[in-house]
């Protein structure tokens, strides 16, 4: 029934929507430089052309919603898709994101007064920053700030210091010392890539052997590159897991929504991870009470009353995400 409707039009009959859109909560009370923050992008917006990096689903759904703005005036997207293409005030441009310096000039060619960068390869990379240091304003986080994204063992080992609960784990650079771990582990176990992977660098192995085969795809064959130089091996647990998302500035925390995302290839949640092929939200896993606890026990302490201040991280701001099992 959905067929002859916009692809993201479920989306505005979705409450937490709606929520996230029109009335957030500041979970800490925010100084005068988190509400400066904050409202960068309401300023950036004001009649402006803005910057949308990137050309998947999430892209998508994001050009969108900002195209419907009466403050955005042209919406560049690069490199974009045919689909995104379709939106109005739309246009995709060949811009190679991965030289930084070529998207510096093409924003100050074409005015752009607000940049977003929906993947996570180039804000890792650095985008963000250096689009900062151009002068352009940027919504996303500095390469610091966004390996908690980009490297598994750099998330694993915050939340070990800050006591923030995670699965067991071990980190190796060595195949022979991670297969050594393994076979003393046993199995279930989870092998995943350190390095970025576009979603598909986990491997739930059910067996040893499998979990050797993994290391050795991962570290010896180098399956998914440079990603795969270092890897994480996890503690299994079974359950559900859900995303709880937030925006965060080191003063205040702003809860958008929960989801959850279908992430084997298979039915009944059988054979390898992909990149994501759908997702609903909100996600009824993460009860009132579970997100109470995310918010208040995770997300506000000891992450941004710590994390941030002792990492020094310098962003307007960082997209969090917190997976539950």
């Amino acid at each position: 029934m959905l067929l002859h409707q916009h692809p993201f039009a479920a989306f505005q009959r979705l409450p937490a929507f709606h929520q996230s859109l029109h009335a957030p909560r500041v979970v800490v009370k925010p100084s005068r430089t988190s509400r400066r923050n904050f409202s960068i992008v309401a300023a950036a917006l004001e009649k402006t052309n803005v910057l949308l990096v990137g050309n998947g689903g999430r892209e998508h759904a994001l050009a969108w919603k900002l195209s419907q703005s009466d403050l955005c005036q042209q919406l560049y997207v690069a490199p974009g898709n045919p689909g995104i293409a379709a939106e109005a005030k739309v246009q995709n441009i060949a811009v190679d994101v991965s030289n930084h310096a070529a998207v510096v000039d093409f924003c100050k060619q074409n005015n752009i007064g607000l940049v977003m960068v929906g993947p996570e390869a180039p804000l890792v990379a650095g985008l963000a920053d250096d689009l900062a240091a151009a002068g352009i304003k940027a919504f996303g986080p500095t390469a610091a700030a966004a390996q908690l994204e980009g490297s598994k063992k750099f998330m694993k080992d915050i939340c070990k210091k800050y006591n923030i609960p995670t699965a067991a784990y071990e980190s190796f650079t060595d195949p022979a010392a991670a297969k050594a771990y393994l076979r003393q582990q046993g199995a279930p176990i989870v092998v995943k890539t350190s390095g970025l992977a576009a979603g598909k660098g986990v491997i739930v192995a059910s067996t040893v052997d499998e979990a050797c085969k993994a290391v050795d795809d991962m570290m010896v064959g180098g399956i998914f590159g440079d990603a795969g130089s270092e890897i994480v091996i996890e503690e299994f647990l079974d359950g559900e897991e859900a995303s709880f998302f937030a925006l965060v500035d080191g003063a205040a925390a702003v809860p958008l929504a929960s989801a959850q995302d279908h992430k084997a290839v298979g039915d009944g949640d059988t054979g390898p991870n992909t990149g994501g092929m759908g997702a609903y939200s909100p996600a009824p896993v993460l009860t009132p009470h579970i997100e109470q606890q995310v918010t208040r026990d995770w997300l506000l302490d000891p992450f941004v009353a710590n994390v941030w201040s002792e990492q020094c991280w310098h962003c307007q701001a960082l997209g969090l995400w917190c997976a539950m099992l």
